[in-house]
């Protein structure tokens, strides 16, 4: 068998499509098996273009009058699926003879596993932002169970240590009537009422620089001085009690339901932690949280009631009133202030 049989039987059992067409016509002058699978045996005296329809004419031109190498890709129905052929064109000469070589490559295979890729990709990328939106959801419910350090801690460690505060202060607010207004109002618009006036004590905790501790039915707790130390934590928490009643009295004058409240100022040492091992809660105790409730119970309606040692840090920006002398449960007997307003702000909300 001479050199050239055993090329051209090679060319016609190898998988790739290869022809050969005359570059003064496109004529076919050669083709192998997988070509004529793909495309068709080509008739006498049919060209390229005509064969392989979906190939730009000026890729053709380019190859034949510049040599310049054409890389394209067409489509090819096969049966019942269709088929991605790659397909490249090359000029060479026999002699005195011009001809361009048609290669072809199924990469249907490779376009279905680049589609895969794609379809991959765009699943990832889209579990990846429901996950960081689920991540920013969760943070902002942890955020709201407990200060941005002690959640940092817990993010970190998985545990938060308590922690021990020696000057703080703290705010408890306790609604008057409650329980008999919520036995008599339907449960939505309870829970809609409150909604809207803890939202409110939420922004002004925020502005004066304190952190809400948690809420108990109609009660609400929020510190000064911790996690975060604050020289000016009497005065912070007293500017929030003042804005709080400041709020209501606001709120009544045009709402149908009247809310009264009582608040107790405390001062001290106080011990804070995450409690709960499922079911996560940052809580504070101590002394000056027990002051805090145990003073809010004495006041009036609409009143503030803080112990006498919180005196010189308010005097200066309070109104300040005596209150008397009372024994208080688990405190013994205290000397206790009013507080009722601030001396140098206009009343606003």
């Amino acid at each position: 068998m001479s050199i050239a049989a055993i090329n051209e039987k090679l060319l016609r059992s190898i998988g790739v499509g290869v022809a050969l067409v005359r570059a003064s016509d496109l004529c076919f002058l050669f083709h192998n098996d997988p070509f004529a699978k793909w495309f068709g045996v080509p008739e006498k005296g049919q060209s390229l273009s005509t064969v392989i329809g979906d190939l730009e004419e000026s890729g053709i031109r380019a190859v034949v009058e510049d040599g310049t190498p054409f890389n394209g890709e067409v489509q090819v129905k096969l049966k019942r699926r269709t088929l991605v052929i790659a397909v490249t064109l090359s000029r060479a000469r026999e002699g005195k003879h011009t001809l361009l070589v048609v290669e072809c490559q199924n990469i249907t295979r490779i376009r279905e596993l680049e589609g895969m890729i794609d379809c991959y990709s765009t699943m990832v990328e889209r579990n990846t932002r429901a996950l960081e939106r689920e991540k920013e959801r969760v943070e902002r419910l942890l955020l709201n169970l407990m200060p941005r350090s002690v959640y940092e801690e817990f993010k970190t460690f998985g545990v938060v240590t308590p922690q021990l505060y020696e000057n703080v202060s703290v705010v408890m607010l306790d609604s008057v009537d409650f329980t008999e207004f919520a036995a008599r109002t339907d449960p939505t618009v309870t829970l809609g009422e409150l909604n809207d006036i803890f939202t409110a004590f939420d922004r002004i905790t925020e502005q004066y620089g304190c952190e809400r501790i948690k809420t108990i039915g109609d009660a609400y707790l929020a510190v000064s001085g911790m996690p975060d130390p604050a020289v000016d934590h009497a005065t912070a928490v007293a500017h929030c009690a003042v804005r709080f009643i400041r709020y209501l009295e606001r709120r009544n004058q045009s709402h149908p339901h009247k809310w009264r409240a009582r608040i107790g100022l405390g001062t001290g040492a106080a011990v804070g932690s995450v409690v709960g091992i499922q079911k996560y809660v940052y809580d504070v105790f101590g002394p000056s949280v027990n002051m805090a409730a145990r003073l809010q119970v004495l006041a009036e309606p609409m009143g503030i009631v803080a112990p006498e040692e919180m005196t010189f840090d308010l005097v200066d920006e309070f109104r300040v009133g005596d209150y008397g002398t009372e024994d208080v449960k688990g405190l013994g007997e205290m000397k206790l202030i009013t507080v009722s307003g601030n001396l140098h702000q206009a009343k606003r909300f």
